[in-house]
């Protein structure tokens, strides 16, 4: 008789024990009223910045993976006149932009350094040959640079436009073109109606000339 006691002191507090961990689960899980959270797709409604390596201090980095923003207008500060333009021209001369007023102008602020601007100069050449009758004309305004490089520059692509020297950069700071190359599409009325940073096709070329050649039909 004195051997059962113990077996069913055993046996009730095994039941105990499993009733309370019965009890905790239930109180601790989660509610079953309140819908549950599913990870959202990165891009996807819904879902956050992905944050990723902490700054010091903890504070989440967010990931900048991906293509930079766009600039906005107030960049280009299109809608506004376009500031003076006037510089030494590569094998004579000068260019003043006053001078082209009533014709849709393309100006190209570039380096003979530079990939992207090397690229661009045939599309340009181009688009300078096939618009002439529309009036339009090229403008590229190299900077910081000798005129011997920028002619021999000019002389390799075949430029067919007018080639500009900003010497001391002073252009460059007033047309705010700090990355290079840089586009500015300026209408006859000399007010800039388009602009774009370097390293373009002639999709995007093309759509800066429909806002200065308006009623032209313009082609990339």
């Amino acid at each position: 008789m004195e051997s059962r006691v113990p077996i069913a002191t055993g046996l009730i507090s095994g039941v105990l024990v499993a009733v309370l961990v019965i009890v905790a689960i239930v109180a601790l899980g989660p509610d079953p009223g309140v819908p549950r959270a599913t990870p959202s797709a990165p891009g996807s409604p819904g879902s956050s910045v992905a944050a990723s390596p902490t700054a010091a201090g903890g504070t989440a980095v967010p990931s900048t993976s991906g293509t930079a923003p766009t600039p906005g207008e107030e960049a280009f500060h299109i809608g506004e006149p376009a500031p003076a333009l006037v510089l030494p021209r590569v094998g004579g001369g000068t260019i003043d932009l006053a001078a082209l007023r009533g014709k849709p102008v393309w100006v190209n602020f570039m380096g003979t350094y530079c990939p992207p601007c090397r690229d661009e100069f045939p599309v340009m050449n181009g688009f300078a040959a096939r618009y002439a009758e529309a009036g339009l004309q090229v403008l590229a305004i190299a900077v910081r640079e000798d005129e011997g490089t920028v002619a021999a520059f000019a002389q390799e692509l075949n430029a067919t436009f007018p080639m500009g020297l900003d010497l001391d950069g002073s252009a460059q700071r007033t047309w705010e073109a700090v990355v290079l190359p840089v586009h500015f599409w300026i209408d006859a009325e000399g007010i800039i109606r388009d602009g774009a940073l370097g390293g373009i096709g002639p999709d995007i070329m093309a759509a800066g000339l429909r806002k200065i050649m308006p009623g032209v039909d313009v082609t990339p």
